[in-house]
């Protein structure tokens, strides 16, 4: 027994000074380990308890028990130093500066294509226009057929328009492609009259090149009430092209054709790249003038698709391409440069 006691006090005696010098929880993981675990002294003793006098044995438990909670509170003791220690060195390696200037991310902006349709539908609100939006995928009867596009037009073969579904003309379904179904949809929903723009997205079977692309943008314009005239077109969009290109624009009407309007004319407006002058000049390829738009007045067979009298109301249209605008505005040679992502191109818009 006087040897069991021995070995335990000598035990309890160094243990301060192993528990100081654990700097870790893994140190003092193995200082508990060889003082109080299962192969420890304190172990040794309660295994040994077995061959010892049954009348020393209980003061002995006692004993070897005092001296294992005696260690054990000083190991947790130690342990919870360490701990506030791990916890006070994680704080610091996370430590933020609040004083430190932010970093500033930089600001993204619209897109050209975007901004140029949003200052063109801004100019028509000023005008007192509505806006609307239609959906891209779109039947043929809205697409074709209200717009007086009769079934033999070359703009319905599959070979020119992305078909959804395609055979019969009464059931097809397509990628529209104009914004104009959006003008005898428009017209259906509601009686004369009627002055609102349709920006949006439109698609065709083009193969891309710098001049064409199988998405593209478009701004169709529709104007009807009793009375309207071609020189109210004509007053309207020179309006526009000068509050779009500058006030000192010439604009000018050509005639042409187009299904649903008739009379029809093509805008153009004065080259701003020479002033009109031509010569020599590659914006407007030597002619002083820039053809911007397809106009003209409603035809009649489209009121009558879409409920309206021809004998009471008349009206006009037009349909402008976005891409078109944003580059002959900014220079642009190519179109392929509005959709090819190229920050270096973007941010000189921003």
């Amino acid at each position: 027994m006087t040897t069991t006691h021995e070995m335990l006090e000598a035990l309890r005696a160094g243990v301060d000074e192993r528990v100081a010098a654990a700097l870790s929880l893994e140190d003092l993981d193995e200082v508990e380990a060889t003082t109080v675990g299962r192969r420890s002294p304190v172990a040794d003793a309660r295994r040994a308890l077995g061959g010892v006098e049954p009348e020393e044995r209980p003061a002995l438990g006692r004993y070897i028990n005092e001296v294992a909670k005696d260690i054990e509170a000083r190991l947790a003791a130690r342990r919870q130093e360490l701990n506030l220690q791990e916890m006070a060195a994680l704080l610091a390696a996370d430590r933020v500066d609040v004083t430190l200037a932010g970093r500033v991310p930089r600001r993204g902006t619209h897109h050209l294509i975007t901004q140029t349709l949003d200052e063109l539908v801004d100019i028509f609100i000023g005008l007192g226009y509505d806006v609307a939006t239609g959906p891209e995928i779109e039947t043929a009867w809205h697409n074709f057929t209200a717009l007086n596009i009769p079934p033999t037009h070359p703009a319905r073969a599959e070979s020119d328009t992305l078909y959804v579904e395609w055979g019969d003309q009464d059931e097809e379904v397509l990628l529209r492609t104009h914004t104009s179904p959006m003008q005898a949809r428009y017209m259906m929903m509601r009686p004369p009259p009627v002055h609102v723009v349709v920006p949006g997205r439109t698609f065709r079977r083009d193969a891309i090149d710098a001049t064409h692309s199988p998405v593209f943008h478009q701004m169709e314009g529709l104007a009807v009430e009793k009375g309207i005239t071609f020189a109210d077109l004509k007053g309207t969009l020179a309006h526009v092209a000068r509050e779009f290109f500058g006030p000192s624009q010439q604009v000018r009407f050509l005639p042409n054709h187009f299904p649903f309007t008739e009379p029809s004319a093509e805008m153009h407006v004065s080259c701003f790249a020479c002033e009109g002058a031509g010569s020599g000049c590659r914006v407007c390829s030597g002619v002083g003038w820039i053809e911007i738009l397809g106009c003209g007045m409603v035809n009649p067979a489209v009121f009558e698709h879409v409920g309206y009298d021809p004998s009471e109301v008349t009206g006009w249209a037009f349909g402008m391409g976005v891409e078109r605008l944003a580059q002959l505005r900014h220079g642009m040679t190519d179109m392929r440069h509005l959709f090819e992502n190229d920050l270096r191109v973007l941010r000189q818009f921003v």
